[in-house]
């Protein structure tokens, strides 16, 4: 048995559901847009998560969200251990409905609605903390980078991997102070950083197509949620991840083993945060390099999503055209 993760049985979640999946993070994703640039971050927020909530309780699923936005129900919010769905399939959730809420308040790139479901035990459940990570993209030997090794010992790896120097390799990493450290220790090597104020759920996505991103490896820490939602991504795509949950107080690390999570120090790989038939969707909020924002036009909304899924390797982007007059309201 996998920390954390009990052992289940496959199956899989059901094909059916990756279109239901997309449509639940279109309707997070249009819901958030009607208030890009008006500055109101919690705004925006709820009302992104009102809109996946309300979907997701209309799906034929038994589901658990594992991976949310808090642990009690002291907000409206979709918290770890809500109950969601109509009843059916037994599965986790990890939602982040609107990921780079800043990103939204401002009308900047980037902002995404995402979520991830799988088989009930298939994604780590763990408490709304930090989580140290490094991922890198398909087509490289196994433990090519770890999260212990140096910047430097990484980036060298790398380089090596894929026949060229460090200073053609490329990091991205959140533009956070707590990052200064790493952003030097990268720097000294000669690689270049790409820095970026949110987003690294598809920071990380970014290092799986690194001829179009120009992204080669992810490093930094960022939250919980977003890294088990971007492993599930990996799991579709192809990658490396590892990632160490930040428990750095006694009431983080109280949390965390009343969810399960005995070893505090513990260094998860890919299949730790992610395993199981994993299906993921993401519709883009603001224009970004991942996916476009919504579209509001005379009569018709326009979304644009991508939906990954693990058991069967594809990837599908979906244009979606909505009739307006149903999103009044």
């Amino acid at each position: 048995m996998t920390q954390g993760i009990p052992e289940v049985p496959q199956g899989g979640v059901g094909r059916t559901l990756t279109l239901e999946l997309a449509r639940v993070t279109e309707r997070a994703a249009i819901a958030a847009a009607r208030l890009r640039g008006q500055g109101n971050e919690k705004e925006a927020d709820q009302a992104a998560v009102d809109a996946m909530r309300r979907e997701l309780n209309l799906l034929p699923v038994d589901g658990t969200v594992v991976i949310g936005e808090g642990e009690r129900d002291e907000a409206p919010m979709l918290y770890i251990g809500e109950r969601i769905g109509g009843g059916g399939t037994a599965v986790d959730l990890a939602v982040d409905p609107l990921e780079g809420t800043t990103l939204c308040a401002k009308d900047m790139p980037g902002a995404i609605a995402v979520m991830a479901m799988a088989e009930r035990g298939s994604l780590l459940a763990a408490p709304d903390v930090y989580m140290q990570k490094i991922a890198i993209g398909p087509g490289y030997p196994p433990g090519l980078v770890d999260l212990d090794a140096s910047p430097a010992d990484n980036i060298a790896a790398l380089a090596r991997a894929k026949g060229v120097h460090p200073s053609q390799i490329t990091a991205i990493i959140l533009d956070r102070p707590r990052h200064i450290s790493l952003v030097s220790a990268v720097r000294a090597t000669g690689a270049g950083i790409r820095l970026i104020s949110d987003g690294d759920i598809a920071g990380i996505i970014f290092t799986t197509s690194p001829e179009e991103t120009g992204v080669d490896i992810y490093l930094g820490t960022g939250a919980a949620p977003e890294g088990v939602i971007a492993a599930g991504a990996l799991r579709c795509i192809g990658g490396q991840m590892q990632g160490r949950l930040i428990l750095d107080s006694a009431d983080k690390r109280a949390r965390a083993e009343r969810m399960g999570i005995s070893e505090p120090n513990r260094k998860y790989e890919l299949t730790d945060l992610a395993r199981g038939d994993v299906i993921v969707a993401a519709t883009g909020v603001t224009d970004g390099a991942l996916l476009k924002g919504v579209r509001f036009k005379p009569g018709v909304i326009e979304t644009e999503t991508v939906v990954y899924r693990s058991s069967t390797g594809t990837v599908r982007r979906i244009l979606g055209q909505h009739r307006a007059e149903r999103f009044a309201g």
